[in-house]
């Protein structure tokens, strides 16, 4: 009989470990709920395929991992509200980060569909977008085209007329903020996609860094980018920042498991996150998260913050962040 409680005891703790602690982490389903990987997946699916309801709280109706708070908020998949997407035809959205919340700038998942095509900003707005799910074709005024696939990103200056369009499902992350103009300076049309940019040097941190737009005056934010590592273990994901006072730099960073930012950040800038794959511990002010791909982060001028990589997976970010402008 003692025998039979052991083997009980020991089968029931080692359900509750694969339970807890699977092959993808902390917020992880048993494989019977979520399929594994598999090659047939493009480079970024669980943003668009986000496991929105771990086996442990499948149970716990209202569950939610999304906070909001004066200085950052965290926005979960499982809390996206998609709507049809102004101007857009055959197109809904979900908005990560609005001005409503403190930022200045939008940053939005745009879901498109079969014959859907893009609207246009208004005139002193600058658009930045960033495939994650299928392929649009970018059309400008004079009729130059250019097709977009997943990890390829166009950015868009104010008053440039356009037209983003897909024949079948796509998935966009799409940046868009005021311009912060200066006097005989222009932005121009960029596009491109991460594996053109080269490899930055990063003092004192241990990360893989690219930055997706050029670092001259007229641009008012940058888009940086992690490199993927050639290791199969390490993670990713996408942060982005704006801020009305100066440029959008757009970034994208990998890190490996267990590799962390060794500055813990308090500035200016404010910052807009998506996680495109992986997961990790971020700190937000006094808060500790627990993030994992397709959440999103909003971060206020001057809250602390910090990252650490977890989990077996890669890690990568796109990031944004405001360059080039006097924040007075």
């Amino acid at each position: 009989m003692l025998a039979l409680l052991i083997l009980f005891f020991i089968a029931l703790t080692t359900g509750l470990l694969e339970l807890v602690v699977s092959e993808d982490g902390f917020c992880s389903a048993p494989p019977s709920i979520i399929s594994p990987p598999s090659h047939s997946n493009h480079l970024y699916w669980k943003v668009t395929n986000p496991t929105l309801s771990p086996s442990h709280l499948q149970d716990l109706p209202g569950f939610t991992r999304s906070v909001y708070k004066r200085d950052h908020a965290l926005i979960t998949p499982e809390s996206h509200v998609f709507s049809a997407l102004p101007d857009w035809t055959n197109t809904l959205a979900a908005y990560l980060i609005t001005p409503a919340i403190g930022s200045h700038f939008v940053m939005y998942l745009a879901k498109m569909q079969g014959n859907s095509q893009s609207g246009l900003p208004d005139h002193d707005v600058e658009r930045f977008v960033f495939v994650v799910q299928g392929s649009v074709t970018l059309t400008n005024v004079s009729g130059v085209r250019h097709k977009l696939e997943v990890d390829s990103y166009a950015y868009l200056p104010p008053k440039f007329e356009h037209s983003i369009k897909s024949e079948a499902s796509a998935t966009l992350v799409v940046f868009e903020r005021r311009h912060a103009s200066l006097e005989n300076h222009f932005t121009e049309q960029i596009v491109g996609s991460t594996d053109q940019q080269p490899l930055l040097e990063t003092p004192g941190e241990i990360f893989e860094l690219r930055k997706l737009l050029p670092t001259s005056l007229p641009y008012d934010f940058n888009v940086h980018v992690n490199p993927r590592s050639l290791s199969v273990s390490n993670f990713f994901f996408v942060v982005v920042s704006f801020n009305i006072l100066g440029p959008l730099p757009l970034q994208i960073m990998d890190f490996q498991p267990g590799e962390y930012l060794n500055v813990k950040e308090v500035h200016y800038n404010q910052h807009g996150l998506l996680l495109l794959e992986g997961q990790g511990i971020y700190r937000l002010g006094d808060s500790w998260y627990p993030v994992q791909s397709g959440d999103a982060i909003w971060m206020a001028p001057f809250v602390p913050q910090w990252y650490a990589a977890l989990g077996k997976t890669r890690t990568r970010y796109l990031l944004y962040k405001d360059v080039n402008r006097n924040p007075l």
